[in-house]
């Protein structure tokens, strides 16, 4: 029997037959009459009863849902747990029916979130002007490009848009949209992408762009990420090889595996060799994009420039086709990559008439410190506190009473100048951060490496050929 949704039913008609239905409640075959009589189906009389009941004991209990005391805490609720506990919408369904909360469906929470959604404005609204270094990019849900744009020292969303395409136009509407809302930029950082960089150009052409080191060097990373895979191959492929040669039963056969292993175990040698070294020149690459050296020495562009095109020649002099060919666009970028640096100059220079020369070393190094708390584990990030802390206590010792005097124009007079300075690398931190390989210690395949040819120059040499 086919069932259809009874949409000429009233409310206060559905009522009625809820209370016939209460009434001859117990009734033999009167259920049955009242079903007859309306033309619906007794599944749905039963279930209006039971609606029917629960209402009735909620209205009338002492305790009450939670989504009836206060609706508003419910939705609160709802929030904390999308957004904090990161929960699933079926999840959120399955807690709220452990808690009894009504209603609890997926349909239902899924139209909640479209619907706070809705009410949130895309743009961030600021109530003065606010000086802010950008970080934007595309990102894209069912080929469809949403612009974002997001503060580089805060990394909050300051405005969020889903675009018809990826044009100059539309990002220099999306730029256009944020000077509105009383944001002024410093600069931007981004990847080099041809409608956005032309449309931030064409909204803020004074502003400064600096290209994304992440977007930079992540094709240097995809060859170490494909060093790595045919390391581990060869790897796999030597230990065969001694695998093999350990079975092996005649001299002919122990002749002839000996001599594959020995061919297995150069090309893996070879291999790991190879990885190892653009692992360790990747290191020192990084290294070398950081503002500060180690002594914290502010870089200079000539100094960075130098070692840069050192690194590139060794990393080409690895003979690598896929290596040559990733070199050649970020040789041409060089003078883009040595623009935060150019910035760098030109802040010390503006600090060195407010700051003496002592003093701002001893300031730039608790800067250098600082800068690393966000990207560093635990045991690092104390370290670098307790160095920031350290080094802000000998400049404030070299200053004496002058030292509140800076700190209190650092809040008025020259601060945009170091706030460039510290928002013009948040895309260094994140090359770094999102680097899947540890750089910051030993490679790990030299200890690999030396374990493998220890283990399998041992089998190598107990089971070499003998004479019958």
């Amino acid at each position: 029997m086919k069932f259809t949704r009874r949409h000429d039913l009233e409310p206060q008609t559905r009522i009625h037959i809820v209370m016939l239905a209460w009434l001859h409640q117990g009734v033999y075959g009167k259920m049955t009459e009242i079903a007859k009589a309306y033309q619906i189906s007794r599944t749905f009389l039963y279930q209006l009863l039971l609606m029917a009941n629960l209402q009735l004991e909620t209205l009338f209990s002492d305790e009450k849902l939670l989504f009836q005391k206060d609706h508003r805490h419910l939705d609160q609720l709802l929030l904390l747990l999308r957004l904090e506990g990161k929960c699933s919408l079926l999840s959120l369904s399955s807690i709220l029916q452990a808690l009894e909360y009504h209603p609890n469906s997926v349909g239902y929470l899924s139209q909640f979130f479209q619907n706070a959604g809705r009410t949130l404005p895309s743009t961030l609204v600021m109530p003065s002007k606010t000086w802010v270094f950008y970080l934007s990019d595309e990102i894209f849900a069912l080929d469809k490009p949403i612009l974002v744009t997001i503060d580089a020292q805060s990394t909050t969303i300051l405005h969020i848009e889903l675009a018809a395409d990826r044009s100059a136009e539309t990002w220099r509407a999306h730029f256009e949209a944020l000077e509105h809302h009383h944001f002024v930029s410093l600069g931007m950082a981004s990847d080099r992408g041809t409608g956005l960089v032309a449309g931030y150009q064409a909204a803020c052409d004074i502003a400064l762009w600096v290209a994304d080191y992440f977007h930079e060097f992540r094709d240097l990373y995809e060859v170490l990420h494909q060093l790595e895979r045919r390391a581990y191959a060869a790897m796999d492929k030597e230990y065969e090889a001694a695998r093999t040669f350990a079975n092996a039963k005649s001299e002919a056969h122990l002749h002839k595996r000996l001599e594959h292993y020995n061919t297995t175990h150069r090309t893996c040698e070879q291999a790991m060799t190879l990885y190892d070294q653009l692992a360790l020149l990747l290191h020192l690459l990084r290294e070398a994009l950081h503002i500060c050296s180690p002594h914290g020495r502010l870089r200079t562009q000539q100094n960075v420039r130098s070692e840069l095109t050192l690194l590139f020649d060794m990393i080409e002099g690895l003979d690598g086709v896929a290596i040559t060919q990733t070199l050649q666009p970020i040789r041409t970028h060089l003078d883009d990559i040595l623009v935060p640096f150019k910035q760098v100059e030109v802040v010390a220079a503006e600090l060195r008439f407010v700051v003496p020369h002592e003093a701002l070393d001893f300031l730039v190094l608790a800067w250098h410190h600082d800068h690393f708390v966000d990207q560093s584990g635990s045991k690092q990030k104390s370290y670098h506190r307790r160095e920031r802390d350290f080094w802000l206590a000998c400049a404030e010792g070299l200053l004496g009473d002058a030292f509140d005097t800076i700190k209190a124009n650092e809040t008025s007079g020259w601060r945009v100048p170091q706030v460039s300075l510290k928002r013009i690398l948040p895309h260094s931190k994140r090359w770094c951060s999102t680097s899947s390989t540890p750089l910051c210690g030993p490679p790990r395949w030299s200890r690999w490496s030396m374990r493998s040819s220890v283990l399998l120059s041992t089998v190598a040499k107990d089971r070499s050929p003998k004479r019958p």
